[in-house]
């Protein structure tokens, strides 16, 4: 078996930027219009980058990552926007599954089924998804208060936070109006959360055979009244999640 390098990818700026605060011995390595990061996290070699937003930028993301830095295994950790009911801001999903809700070569094949695959849903690993969920349980919930300002937890409504396994769908629209939550939804039940990236970088570490992980904070929930200060939430709060989860994710691995 090879060396285990483990590739960290983040949705933001901001929260790759905290990550970076856990690695050692940096470098700095320019290619593709991105900035990879290579050093350690407790010991463990490691490769940061910042995806850019959307399917085909994170793909082409984490194709480098494997292809030119040799990765091992992925994290992908970034926000969402709720469409299951029942996740509130704050709340954490991890991806045991993810679709491109976008993709649709019907009447060539079913809807959302990937062309060539055959494959509909990218199944996250379990050994990430169990010490992801073990990890979470641990710096949720009232636990939060030990590293996001009181102030923000009041603000952002950051009360009895949790974590949830689950479906991530994923696809090259922002979704900010209610009536377009409604109809993903429909159409796909099962899904709690939306994104731009997770089922596109799925995709990829599936046919590269790369066990991967994908934690999604949410930042809005699926209703009309959950309006926030973005920036400020990916500032003051997902930013300050992603340092602990992958600080107490890495002590496990």
């Amino acid at each position: 078996m090879g060396e285990r390098i483990i590739g960290i990818m983040g949705a933001m700026h901001e929260e790759i930027n905290s990550i970076l605060h856990l690695m050692t011995g940096i470098e700095e390595i320019s290619f593709g219009r991105r900035t990879y990061y290579t050093g350690t996290i407790n010991t463990i070699k490691t490769v940061v980058v910042f995806s850019r937003w959307g399917k085909v930028a994170a793909a082409t993301t984490v194709t480098s990552l494997i292809t030119r830095f040799n990765i091992t295994s992925l994290i992908f950790i970034g926000v969402a926007g709720a469409i299951n009911t029942e996740l509130k801001i704050g709340d954490v999903v991890i991806a045991d599954r993810l679709i491109q809700h976008d993709m649709d070569a019907r009447p060539l094949m079913p809807q959302h089924e990937i062309p060539l695959l055959g494959v509909t849903y990218f199944e996250g690993d379990r050994d990430y998804i169990a010490i992801a969920k073990k990890t979470i349980d641990a710096i949720i919930g009232d636990h939060i208060y030990s590293f996001i300002e009181e102030h923000e937890i009041e603000r952002f409504l950051l009360r009895n936070t949790r974590v949830f396994t689950g479906t991530i769908a994923s696809g090259d629209k922002f979704f900010a109006d209610q009536a377009d939550k409604e109809q993903l939804h429909a159409a796909l039940p099962d899904i709690r959360c939306v994104e731009m990236e997770g089922a596109a970088v799925a995709q990829v570490c599936y046919e590269y055979e790369i066990p991967f992980a994908v934690l999604r904070i949410i930042s809005d929930e699926s209703n009309e009244h959950s309006s926030i200060d973005f920036p400020d939430f990916i500032k003051n709060v997902s930013s300050k999640y992603a340092y602990e989860i992958i600080r107490n994710m890495f002590a496990l691995l």
